[in-house]
């Protein structure tokens, strides 16, 4: 206290008035976080209007903290005789305002001292005593201070490296590019049995080798099919894979139990040679099984289903082949070996349903390709119209092969000596109370996407075959939107902000969390961002990233569903950086059209993947994702009345004979406008001259500067290849791996 207030007699506070507050407390303490005199704004005047008949209103904040354009904090100032929680919502109203936008406001009475997000007025982030303050004033630091903020950053990406612990410092690994995908490259996760999203194993494992390193504790708490979980354990790391599907924890923990493939090959032949013997050959038989065999729960299936239970989803037929392979593999005595065979069934089962959809014609009873449920296709249960009649047990012997050849790739890694390494727990993101504190290395997570795959609703099959229970309380903690029980958008973020808090709790310092998302809506990417940097997270940068084939809904709705996802990448620092709102300048609608031209510029038509994820980086980067998530929770109005749209290559572009509206860099604006005429000439088996082409183009460019004709040139000799003296063609471009996500 004597560094900041110098002399004073803190007895006489209690007679200052507001003016010595500000004086005496407040700009000593402004002084000591670092900031100068050009970083103060005092006692300006903004207007604010309120009311149905829109009375102006003056506002007038004692302090603003800015930093660049944007203000950081807000400080008001009032006497000591006023309650500090009284004076919260005025305080808020300064913070809040459209051109400040801070992401803190303090309220100062000179006795007391209270700091509060203005995403949460109703709990202070620091309240203390002014007389104690140099037992907080380091807290205050790692708020409030100069260096506290990060406003417009740049992040440089990095290719994957295969070289492992080079001086490995966990707070300052560097971000990773775009990865190509490699989907069918590992036995260990491609056919081995469906679900419904999975992440590219290999993108996983590059994220892994990169934030950790040998023996390190790996968490999943939305572990799906447990790709982090095999990905963590294949790297020498220990895993740790939570969800609240059975059928996911089944499905991991069958494919990752250790097996003798003697054993498991002898057992498989034991339940072949029974099946064949007692396979049931016609109606007799079949009504005979389905009384003496176990059946599966007859569950209510989702709304929206073709049929209203489990049991409908099958023929007699079907239902009774089922119910005597799973009976014959029940009797395995070995734990082990027969979840693996359970695994192979469910598989199977997978198969032989009436919603088992098949894209190759004529298909007979030994296609085993090209069908799949219509759980994993359609994300409902949908009735096919013609059923594939497929042979039961050699569907199962195919299952066999796949499982076999995927234990035995893992085997080196993931046996009975390394299996103690893997926590394979049913339970919820949002209460990992059985994790110490600050125990786990690395987090890398893909949590549900609000309303887009109600999993529980759609595994409803398979836990019921499984005999696996899904109970209200699981129901009421799934984080989703929607469903059948109907979860509100609140719920949903209830859910995930809990889930945030809980990865923050359980992970070590200097650690990073992985978060991986997919939503068209910016209001959950704002949910994540102000979660996490509230927790204590420390937003570093992200990078698109496709994951695979498209999924079928791609394919149905090209122009609204993305087939990409972004990798968010948050660091537990102990000092962490805020992101600062911008202050934009201009209206929201600028904004955004402002940055879709120049994505379309920059990628010579983008899709709406490279548009919706460039906007959202933008707006974490630049700090206007507040703004955004308010106008445009979702990008297609504005895209389908502003730009054109192609089909066949999915691409937006700027509307025919129309010009960009916004000032794209010029030699942007010129690439996107040679590339355009260029490949229309080429469809055309035309060769411009150099003055054609400028003839051309030169109307397009005459919004903002008009370039020189040397430019354009630099610009084409870039992108063009001169034939002959004087006529221009498109350079061949080498093409690109698609890698869509199959989701």
């Amino acid at each position: 206290m004597t560094k900041i207030f110098g002399d004073l007699d803190f007895d006489k506070v209690k007679d200052f008035n507001e003016s010595d507050v500000r004086a005496v407390i407040c700009e000593p303490i402004i002084k000591a976080l670092g900031f100068s005199d050009e970083n103060i704004v005092r006692e300006k005047h903004f207007e604010m209007h309120c009311g149905s008949k829109k009375e102006k209103t003056t506002l007038i904040p004692d302090f603003l903290l800015k930093i660049g354009e944007s203000y950081a904090w807000v400080l008001e100032a009032k006497s000591p005789d006023k309650n500090i929680f009284d004076c919260v919502k005025q305080a808020y109203s300064y913070a809040s305002h459209i051109e400040i936008k801070s992401v803190y406001f303090a309220i100062c009475n000179g006795i007391e001292f209270a700091v509060f997000r203005t995403s949460d007025t109703e709990n202070p982030v620091l309240s203390f005593r002014i007389s104690e303050i140099d037992v907080h004033f380091e807290a205050l630091k790692k708020l409030l201070s100069l260096n506290c903020f990060q406003s417009g950053k740049t992040v440089n990406y990095e290719k994957p490296t295969s070289s492992q612990n080079r001086d490995f410092d966990y707070l300052n690994r560097p971000l990773l590019k775009e990865i190509p995908v490699k989907k069918q490259a590992a036995k260990r996760h491609f056919g081995v049995h469906g679900y419904f999203t999975r992440q590219a194993w290999n993108v996983v494992a590059e994220y892994i080798r990169n934030f950790s390193q040998k023996g390190d504790i790996v968490l999943d708490p939305f572990g799906g099919s447990g790709v982090t979980a095999v990905e963590a354990l294949m790297n020498n790391r220990k895993a740790i894979n939570i969800d609240i599907n059975p059928m996911a924890i089944f499905l991991l923990n069958s494919l990752i139990a250790p097996i003798n493939k003697n054993e498991l090959s002898a057992a498989f032949e034991e339940v072949k040679t029974e099946y064949l013997k007692k396979e049931p050959k016609n109606n007799t038989e079949i009504k005979e099984i389905l009384k003496n065999y176990p059946l599966p729960k007859d569950l209510k299936l989702p709304k929206g289903s073709d049929v209203d239970s489990v049991r409908k989803l099958f023929s007699d037929e079907q239902m009774a082949k089922l119910a005597l392979l799973k009976a014959i593999i029940k009797k395995q005595k070995n734990k082990n070996i027969q979840e693996t065979l359970l695994l192979m069934f469910s598989g199977t089962l997978t198969k032989i349903n009436k919603t088992a959809h098949t894209t190759i014609p004529n298909a007979g009873e030994n296609t085993y390709g090209g069908t799949d449920a219509s759980a994993f296709r359609y994300y409902r249960y949908r009735i096919t119209d013609k059923i594939t009649k497929i042979n039961a047990i050699k569907y199962f012997e195919v299952r066999y092969k796949k499982i076999a050849a995927a234990k035995e790739e893992m085997r080196h890694s993931i046996n009975k000596d390394t299996i103690d390494n893997a926590k394979i727990l049913k339970g919820t993101a949002t209460n990992l109370s059985f994790l110490e504190n600050e125990s786990v290395d690395y987090i890398y997570t893909d949590p549900p996407y609000g309303k887009k795959i109600p999993y529980l609703d759609l595994s409803v099959m398979w836990n019921a075959w499984l005999d696996f229970d899904v109970s209200e309380d699981d129901y009421e903690l799934e984080a989703i939107e929607g469903g059948e029980h109907n979860k509100s958008k609140q719920s949903y973020r209830n859910l995930i902000s809990k889930s945030i808090q809980e990865m923050y709790r359980v992970l070590k310092f200097d650690r990073w969390l992985s978060f991986v998302f997919a939503h068209k809506d910016p209001e959950f990417w704002h949910l994540i961002i102000e979660t996490c940097e509230k927790c204590g997270f420390e937003y570093v940068g992200a990078v698109p990233q496709k994951n695979g084939k498209k999924s079928f809904k791609k394919v149905q709705h090209p122009f609204t569903v993305l087939s990409g996802e972004l990798i968010i990448n948050f660091r537990k620092a102990r000092n962490p950086k805020s992101i600062l709102k911008a202050n934009l300048g201009m209206d929201m609608s600028e904004i955004v059209l402002q940055t879709i031209e120049g994505i379309i510029a920059k990628h010579n038509g983008a899709t709406i993947e490279q548009i919706n994820d460039e906007l959202i980086i933008k707006g974490l980067e630049l700090g206007f994702l507040h703004e955004l998530k308010k106008e445009y929770s979702d990008l297609t109005p504005i895209l389908t009345n502003s730009f054109d749209y192609d089909l066949d290559t999915e691409l937006y572009t700027i509307r025919k004979d129309s010009k960009f509206t916004s000032r794209i860099p010029i030699e942007l604006r010129i690439k996107y406008y040679l590339k355009s005429y260029l490949r229309q000439m080429e469809r055309e088996n035309k060769k411009p001259s150099f003055d054609e082409i400028v003839m051309n183009i030169m109307p397009l460019l005459k919004n903002g500067v008009t370039p020189e004709e040397q430019t354009i040139l630099a610009v084409l000799e870039d992108i063009g290849e001169k034939i002959g003296e004087n006529t221009w063609i498109l350079k061949e471009e080498k093409p690109t791996l698609f890698t869509g996500a199959g989701f």
